[in-house]
């Protein structure tokens, strides 16, 4: 301390406030490379995908898949009995996976050599930031380069009455104590949708709000009926251009009044709108660095925000917010401070949706394609031509890929089916190398996978005027 009991300024070449997927990758890189280097991380360590997101939801999904296989055994030929939930061990499992892989970061961050800190961050000055550490005490750290990855939470709608019923969102779901007979799922997203699905297969009956016309408003027409069918046929009750209007607690249970002027009763709401942006105490203003309207980083195509050698990434830029995306971005603020110019422009990033049937995407939609002024055409295939999908019973779902007809270079995919988060992985490597899609047309695909499938699904190249 000084002699305004000020803690003494520290120098480190990087300190990356928040440790989500960029942030301590980036931070482990350069700490063992001998750089000097502090991340602040303020609750989760390994960040919000290993804690409260991507790790924990997908590991309660594989138990709710589980279950749904467990339940069409006889058609495979087994007879397992009554297949039922444990809320005790699925907790412990989805426990046992988030704590084994927090222990790992421990390990992976001592191992660095980086100075890690659990604390509470905010910048004092352009490239200066003060932690509250948990311990008690007060740093005060100088970076020639700073990095802001902390993240978004789930935000609430502003629907009245909602506050007061003790809502959840897709983090609360992952501390349930009991699977709520009646539930009401509020979104039609990647997310809502995830969750509707599993809380119907656990136990739970589940009525999904949808505000606009079809589940999933961002995917092709096509995806968005085939998820809806499968919904049906699990017991899901969809309601589409329905939204709540109002929220209060009964003797019964909570009422919602929705739009279409009817009422809903349930013992629980699961609120999955979207997330905010983590950045309101951070004192951003005091580095110099904007925020957009909704609170979110702002950033250029480098990823640099508006203050001098510092950068933001992650969910916080209000980029698309998949980890994998977040790993990209360290690549690219790796690449620059080292003199580069990557940019974020024109990446071809893939997501998945972890219902059942799987849904996976890449590239550009149909619509997006002819709005680009591409001339294309089209290719349906339904999973059940494909013969691994009868060897598994799971034959629900199609595939649509969107082909440039004067390259034939694929401009999108998007399929629904089991395993398509893999297969859309070899779809993007076509993409990457600029090839033909006879080139998957054409290869010697291995006999009986889902991947062979794309050895027939281009036979149905049909023009689109």
């Amino acid at each position: 301390m000084n002699a305004a009991g000020q803690p003494a300024e520290e120098h480190f070449e990087l300190v990356v406030v928040g440790g989500g997927k960029a942030g301590k990758t980036l931070a482990m890189d350069l700490a063992k490379a001998g750089r000097r280097v502090a991340m602040v991380e303020r609750e989760m360590i390994g960040g919000g995908c290993i804690n409260v997101a991507c790790i924990p939801t997908k590991s309660l999904v594989s138990s709710a898949r589980l279950l749904g296989v467990l339940r069409r055994a006889d058609s495979l030929g087994v007879h397992v009995g009554d297949a039922r939930v444990d809320l005790d061990l699925l907790r412990a499992h989805k426990e046992g996976v988030v704590g084994d892989m927090v222990a790992l970061h421990r390990e992976l961050f001592a191992a660095s050599g980086m100075d890690f800190i659990l604390g509470q961050a905010r910048f004092v000055g352009p490239r200066l930031v003060e932690v509250v550490t948990d311990a008690g005490g007060r740093r005060l750290l100088r970076g020639d380069q700073v990095v802001i990855n902390t993240g978004t939470r789930p935000k609430l709608p502003d629907i009245p009455g909602l506050a007061g019923v003790g809502p959840m969102t897709s983090e609360d779901v992952l501390r349930l104590e009991s699977i709520p007979a009646r539930v009401a799922v509020i979104g039609g997203g990647y997310v809502g949708s995830e969750l509707a699905q599993m809380l119907q297969a656990f136990g739970g009956q589940v009525v999904q709000l949808v505000r606009g016309d079809r589940l999933l408003s961002s995917e092709e027409p096509e995806v968005s009926a085939a998820l809806l069918d499968s919904f049906i046929l699990d017991g899901i009750v969809v309601r589409l251009g329905a939204s709540a209007t109002s929220v209060a607690r009964t003797v019964d249970g909570i009422e919602l009044a929705l739009s279409d002027g009817s009422t809903l009763l349930v013992d629980a709401i699961v609120v999955a709108t979207g997330r905010r942006p983590i950045t309101g105490a951070l004192g951003l203003d005091t580095a110099g660095v904007a925020l957009d309207a909704r609170g979110f980083v702002v950033v250029d195509d480098t990823l640099a925000t508006t203050a001098p050698n510092t950068w933001a990434v992650g969910d916080v830029t209000g980029h698309v917010e998949f980890t994998h995306a977040s790993y990209d971005d360290y690549r690219i603020v790796k690449a620059n401070l080292a003199g580069g110019s990557r940019t974020t422009t024109d990446r071809l990033i893939p997501s998945v949706v972890f219902v059942e049937p799987e849904i996976a995407r890449i590239g550009l939609t149909e619509s997006a394609a002819l709005a680009a002024g591409h001339t294309i055409s089209v290719a349906m295939q339904k999973v059940i031509a494909i013969p691994r999908s009868r060897t598994l019973r799971q034959t629900e779902g199609l595939w649509k890929i969107i082909v440039d007809r004067a390259t034939e270079r694929i401009l999108g995919a998007s399929l629904v089916g089991v395993d398509s988060g893999e297969v859309i992985a070899v779809i993007q490597t076509a993409m990457l190398a600029d090839a033909p899609y006879t080139l998957l047309q054409d290869a010697i695909i291995a006999h009986p996978t889902m991947a062979e499938g794309l050895t027939t699904a281009f036979a149905s190249l049909t023009p689109v005027s």
